[in-house]
């Protein structure tokens, strides 16, 4: 199936070709850190997580999100999900990937994470957080390529192929779960130190993943003419919005017990992303606002059908969606958790240009596995003639 990825328009290798390019000048900007240390990023003691932290949770979130098709197929039988699976498997492939080059980016000194396989301490969330991702990121590469396979063959899949889907179901669910142990376990934290946030962190990932798979999906429509289903792009798009329905509210449960409380360390985080701390305003504080009208504005498109329904307006409403589930998890989270701080001092935190050109980087990476594996996929698709045109 590899021979697929040597078949392609002018424009699928210019493509490849910018990812690379960009991966190279980004890969400089690494080396960069590698030899100059963490003190060419924006974190300090006090700020000892960032940008690269934040995408890694982001992005745990989004490889997580494939059990949103998985799950119906395989347990409730909607075999109109059957023709998008694969897409969803590779994408989960390749946002794994990303969590963990965004993991090396964030230590320093990659070879320090050699001390958790080398001296694991069953007793650390981190140490968990490893084997379920690695597990993950396994499951679905044996998944993905088998079925594909056997799609192209013209069978069905091997019987124990079923068996590692409903383990990888509840994988998804473990994956980002852990991650958001990282956070829920840290005392001090008071806008993590919440029983909800880990489903928090799943809702924001079963609305926010799906939509960008649906994205991809409707982008790779337009390009090559592949029908997903008209069903099966409206039932994702219906989990899509009860799942940002739940996301939206769990915050709004944050918002009440920090207020109603009247516990000011947990009021804290939520005042200084929103109005800031002291008279000290923050840069996120902008962002927080805008991600909250674009949560709205996306529910206002998706919860009534007609606007729901409509492929004009569907894409803007994802749009939107994802931009506010982006800066939510991958900006507020961070920031949030970590100002103001233990002694109710503020020491401030802002990305620099190397830490946003390597994290570019990271994404750049991860198009770059998503463009050739869905290129394996389509190809197959289209010999085996289970690819239907619109």
């Amino acid at each position: 199936m590899v021979e697929k990825l040597l078949k392609g328009p002018t424009r699928y290798y210019l493509w490849l070709l910018s990812l690379l390019v960009f991966i190279g000048v980004a890969g400089t900007a690494y080396i960069y850190q590698l030899r100059t240390g963490l003190g060419v990023t924006g974190m300090s003691r006090d700020v000892s997580w960032g940008l690269y932290i934040s995408q890694f949770t982001y992005f745990v979130g989004v490889a997580a999100s494939a059990v949103m098709l998985v799950l119906p197929a395989y347990f409730h039988h909607y075999k109109k999900f059957k023709r998008m699976i694969i897409f969803g498997e590779f994408m989960a492939i390749s946002a794994v990937v990303m969590c963990m080059l965004f993991i090396v980016a964030d230590m320093g000194q990659p070879q320090r994470m050699l001390n958790v396989i080398l001296h694991p301490t069953p007793n650390s969330v981190m140490f968990f957080d490893m084997l379920v991702l690695f597990g993950y990121l396994v499951l679905n590469v044996l998944i993905g390529w088998v079925t594909l396979e056997a799609e192209r063959l013209d069978v069905e899949p091997p019987y124990w192929v079923k068996y590692l889907v409903y383990l990888s179901i509840i994988w998804a669910f473990s994956i980002h779960t852990v991650t958001a142990f990282l956070y829920a376990g840290l005392p001090g934290r008071h806008l993590w130190l919440t029983a909800v946030l880990a489903g928090r962190f799943l809702a924001s990932a079963f609305c926010s993943g799906p939509a960008i798979l649906l994205l991809l999906v409707l982008a790779v429509k337009r390009m090559t003419g592949f029908d997903p289903g008209q069903d099966a792009l409206k039932t994702l798009t219906k989990i899509i919005t009860y799942a940002m329905c739940i996301n939206v509210f769990l915050f709004f449960c944050e918002v009440f017990t920090a207020f109603y409380s009247g516990i000011p360390g947990h009021q804290h985080p939520l005042v200084f992303l929103f109005a800031g701390h002291d008279g000290h305003m923050s840069w996120v504080t902008p962002w927080m606002w805008a991600c909250g009208c674009l949560a709205f504005a996306s529910l206002a498109l998706l919860i009534p059908p007609a606007l729901r329904d409509n492929m004009n307006i569907l894409p803007w409403a994802l749009a939107m969606l994802i931009a506010a589930s982006w800066i939510d998890k991958g900006l507020g989270l961070i920031i949030g958790g970590f100002s103001p701080n233990v002694f109710e001092t503020l020491t401030p935190y802002a990305p620099t240009g190397s830490e946003i050109l390597i994290t570019l980087g990271v994404y750049a990476v991860g198009l770059l596995i998503l463009s050739l594996l869905w290129k394996i996929a389509i190809g197959v698709k289209k010999e085996a003639g289970t690819f239907e045109l619109h």
